[in-house]
């Protein structure tokens, strides 16, 4: 029997939400290697929290483009600790492509499954918890070569309108939808995507996005200063304004690295 649902007060306000991003990782595309310590990945996940993050999404696999998948057991490591020091102190959300990664996760305070793959519905609907599903074309080791599409919009709506019918069939009690901006789209797909982003928002649940510090920023960036390439961690006004564009659409959450700047815009778009 599916029990009573473990949704968070804060998940049900209008938001928008900053979701808070905590990679326990060495190699993810920004700031791998910055949290791997439990202690260190908790300062962080407090200081995100005091700069307004609402939720802290933790991560313990890669999914940059070419990234390799990491065993069950590492994953685990990397994660369980880190959540269990956070549960119960806020709202905690976890990034995985496995289910037992997802369940161990809820177990340990977990409240949220920000699913890659769309395909842990089984998970969230068992616990009552809430379910991110994004589109991702192919897998991360793949994903980024020569993504095709016909109508990109259009193809993902489908796959999302998919992902919620399934959710709904499993009992998942709260769902957002996510298009996966940067997992299996070229720059002009992103584009396209943030331009009618506001048509995913009548799939019929919230939708959450994630931008922060992508590559196409960092083109457009390139771009416009006259140079070959812009590093991650200067990308950070292009991932604001992705962000703000986001919020004003209709999006419910963001996921982002740099919380201050985005929570400061949420809470005037709020206002």
């Amino acid at each position: 029997m599916t029990p009573a649902p473990r949704i968070p007060e804060v998940l049900d306000s209008p938001g928008p939400l900053v979701m808070g991003i905590l990679n326990t990782t060495p190699d993810s595309f920004s700031d791998g290697g910055n949290w791997t310590t439990v202690d260190r990945a908790v300062a962080h996940a407090e200081r995100m929290l005091l700069e307004g993050a609402d939720i802290i999404d933790v991560g313990g696999e890669s999914s940059r483009p070419g990234a390799a998948p990491v065993s069950l057991s590492d994953e685990l490591d990397r994660v369980i600790p880190v959540i269990e020091r956070l549960a119960g102190r806020c709202v905690l959300s976890i990034d995985t492509a496995k289910p037992e990664v997802a369940d161990a996760a809820i177990r340990a305070g977990a409240t949220i499954v920000n699913d890659i793959t769309a395909r842990l519905e089984d998970v969230a609907g068992h616990h009552g918890v809430g379910w991110i599903a994004m589109h991702m074309l192919g897998e991360p080791r793949t994903m980024q070569n020569d993504p095709t599409y016909g109508d990109v919009v259009a193809e993902i709506r489908t796959a999302l309108e998919d992902a919620v019918a399934r959710g709904n069939r499993a009992g998942v009690p709260r769902m957002w939808v996510d298009p996966g901006i940067g997992f299996g789209k070229t720059t002009k797909h992103n584009l396209n995507l943030l331009r009618d982003v506001d048509s995913l928002t009548t799939i019929g649940h919230r939708m959450a996005v994630g931008v922060s510090r992508k590559r196409f920023i960092g083109e457009l960036h390139a771009a416009s200063d006259g140079v070959e390439e812009v590093d991650t961690i200067d990308r950070l006004e292009g991932s604001v304004q992705a962000a703000v564009w986001s919020m004003r659409a209709g999006a419910h959450i963001v996921r982002v690295h740099d919380v201050r700047p985005t929570a400061l815009a949420a809470r005037l778009i709020a206002a």
